[in-house]
């Protein structure tokens, strides 16, 4: 079943849940990149939830002129309206009040929300209402698909995608350096609105798969788990989209392979699934990446320690310092210092000299500030700022001037 839902062969309806969903984690994961590189993550959280009302007067408003209230046209476009109101009051609630802007978007999220749970209790007292189900744009209702709803789903993520692609370096400039895109002529509020209404955009059209509540994960997990992988922007948002489109092929198959399986809450753990690979499995920031550089770190303490305590006549008591002498030839098992970790042991007494004399010359200051007692000093110095340190101290016995 899985292999068949992976080769969309399960089916008209889960073709059509499993190509839209690509799609819309590809725009999700795109547009999300600038938000989070923005640090307004929490601001798709209020957009999200702003759409519920909107929702709510649509249905109302479709009804009350005799149409369809669950045309999927007409919904989304009220909760564009409603969503667009709701990030104009946290911009102006931020901008013109003393609110901080995490409060201004708990407040508007919490009003829209709540008013829209008020209309949703009134559409079910409408004798239409009971056939409404439009608790499904909380959490997502794939399983009545139609050709129309995936075609609204792929155009509205598509040209999400185009105008993200269209304005993507301004956005960027503002996420980075807000101060420095001022600079160059930038309408910072104005590309702070773009990206926002871009993120709202993405939100409505996520509505039908995955839900106003779910869609947030659509839009901060992928970046976060490509900000794992790349420190460049356009790395980000590349790795970001692929994410994002993997999980929402991922997700809805696995969904469509088990029928019983909601799909937007597997599409957010398939999600959660990538970021936590990246969390752990990452080359440079990931947590193994981490653990080994203190590892590797910290063996170079123990031999560093371990060299001048040779140098110095002094026992090795610490196990691990023996050991990895031991290991590198340095000194054998009882800590007797062999040929080669003498003159190794010399050279580290050596360096430790010249670092007292960089460290003291103010000259030297640009070397002491990058010289963290492991590096080699030839990789920091020259060679006649060595000869020059060399000469001020006297050779100890056995090291050659």
């Amino acid at each position: 079943m899985l292999w068949d839902a992976l080769l969309l062969q399960l089916g008209y309806n889960a073709t059509l849940v499993t190509i839209g969903a690509c799609f819309l984690g590809i725009a999700a994961g795109v547009t999300g990149t600038f938000l989070f590189l923005r640090k307004r993550a929490l601001v798709s959280d209020a957009i999200s939830h702003a759409t519920l009302p909107g929702v709510a007067l649509a249905f109302i408003v479709m009804v009350s002129f005799g149409g369809d209230g669950r045309n999927l046209i007409g919904l989304l476009l009220g909760s564009a309206v409603s969503a667009w109101i709701g990030l104009l009051c946290v911009s102006w609630l931020t901008r013109y009040t003393r609110l901080a802007e995490d409060a201004a978007i708990g407040a508007v999220l919490s009003v829209f929300f709540g008013f829209g749970i008020v209309l949703l209790t009134v559409i079910q007292s409408m004798s239409s209402g009971r056939a409404a189900g439009l608790e499904g744009f909380l959490l997502g209702s794939t399983a009545g698909m139609l050709w129309s709803d995936a075609m609204v789903i792929l155009v509205g993520g598509a040209a999400t995608l185009a105008l993200v692609l269209m304005f993507r370096r301004p956005m960027g400039m503002v996420a980075f350096d807000p101060e420095f895109a001022a600079a160059n002529g930038l309408n910072v509020a104005r590309i702070d609105l773009m990206i926002m209404g871009l993120a709202m955009a993405v939100t409505v059209v996520g509505l039908k798969i995955v839900g106003l509540i779910l869609i947030v994960a659509m839009l901060i997990i992928p970046p976060v788990t490509a900000r794992f992988w790349t420190e460049r922007t356009d790395r980000v948002s590349l790795i970001a989209g692929a994410v994002g489109g993997l999980s929402g092929y991922l997700g809805a198959s696995l969904s469509a392979a088990a029928p019983n399986v909601p799909t937007g809450p597997i599409i957010v753990l398939v999600s959660f699934a990538f970021f936590a690979l990246a969390l752990f499995f990452a080359p440079n920031r990931g947590v193994l990446a981490a653990v080994l550089r203190h590892l590797k770190f910290q063996r170079r303490v123990h031999m560093r320690q371990g060299l001048l305590a040779l140098a110095q006549g002094q026992p090795i008591y610490e196990k691990l310092t023996l050991r990895l002498l031991t290991r590198a030839g340095l000194a054998r098992a009882d800590g007797v210092v062999t040929e080669t970790g003498r003159a190794r042991a010399a050279k580290a007494l050596w360096d430790e000299k010249r670092w007292e004399i960089v460290r003291a010359d103010q000259a030297f200051e640009g070397a002491a500030a990058l010289y963290d007692g492991l590096r080699e000093l030839e990789t920091i110095l020259t060679a006649d700022q060595l000869t020059e340190i060399d000469a001020r101290i006297a050779p100890p016995t056995g090291v050659p001037s």
